[in-house]
């Protein structure tokens, strides 16, 4: 809990709505996510949403150099204040808007991250993450905990969705363990869960292009009650092709997303990605 000298730098400061904020009380569950991080003396942490520095200070005794990135103008004053001398640098910007692989560049190493990220942009800012992969070594984050169920569901789950699949393929992905609603301040409506992100050297599967790859499994999940060969329309190619392209994956045009395992996505995206690329040169695309 605060002490008495936090209560004061704090005082005056409620969470606000607006930035999704809800801060973390619970010491026994905040010492569980700096251990599930392994921060150790001098390594290089990035926090997302310090709020009034609860997770903050344990990072700091863990002995990390914490670099926080804060949007609420009303919080950087009594951080600074309250962790003044220590290895934390603040910086105020939108999680989503920062350039994650710059930062890490302009810091001179690879981040552990750890965060309790808002609800309202825990999947976007989720994406945005394993997009600029490269800058962390593992993410540690907290979502809603029906969010943190779908991330680590597997094939044939209803549950199972883009964000499991892009979760999967880049980082070795673990649901650590639940916080229950009662230990934040203010309570939320529903219960959170800790997610772990070990980032890998490359991806679990071959991948042509990252971005055409992101793109076929947006589609496959775009609509969940239509088949692949009516939902992998959105990417161009006519429904012969779509078929054809099926087919040489050995998947069954009749069968939806959801059934796919990360082995399928990879490759049908690689025999999409060569039928498109050939039909682009052949000005046969639709």
């Amino acid at each position: 809990l605060l002490t008495m000298m936090d209560e004061k730098v704090f005082h005056g400061t409620r969470a606000k709505k607006k930035f999704g904020q809800h801060f973390l009380n619970d010491r026994n569950i905040i010492k569980k996510i700096v251990e599930t991080a392994s921060i150790k003396e001098g390594d290089l942490v990035l926090e997302i949403g310090p709020g009034t520095g609860m997770l903050t200070r344990e990072l700091l005794d863990a002995g990390g150099r914490v670099i926080a990135l804060e949007v609420d103008d009303d919080l950087i004053g009594p951080l600074e204040k309250r962790f003044h001398g220590r290895e934390l640098t603040i910086v105020k910007s939108d999680a989503l808007k920062v350039s994650y692989e710059a930062l890490s560049a302009e810091h001179g190493g690879r981040f552990k991250l750890v965060a309790n990220l808002p609800y309202y942009i825990s999947g976007p800012l989720l994406s945005k993450l394993l997009t600029e992969r490269a800058a962390f070594s593992i993410m540690v984050l907290m979502f809603q905990k029906e969010v943190a169920v779908r991330i680590a569901s597997g094939p044939g789950s209803r549950d199972y969705g883009n964000l499991s699949v892009l979760s999967q393929a880049f980082t070795e992905v673990k649901k650590e363990f639940d916080v229950p609603a009662h230990l934040f301040s203010p309570k939320p409506k529903v219960d959170s869960s800790v997610v772990s992100f070990r980032v890998l050297p490359s991806p679990k599967i071959e991948i042509d292009d990252e971005l055409f790859f992101r793109s076929v499994v947006r589609a496959a999940f775009g609509t969940r009650r239509k088949t692949l060969l009516n939902s992998l329309s959105s990417l161009g190619l006519s429904k012969a092709d779509t078929a054809a392209a099926l087919h040489e994956a050995g998947i069954d045009p009749i069968r939806r997303g959801e059934t796919l395992d990360l082995e399928e996505f990879g490759r049908l995206s690689r025999v999409l990605y060569l039928k498109i690329g050939r039909a682009e040169n052949t000005g046969s695309m639709p």
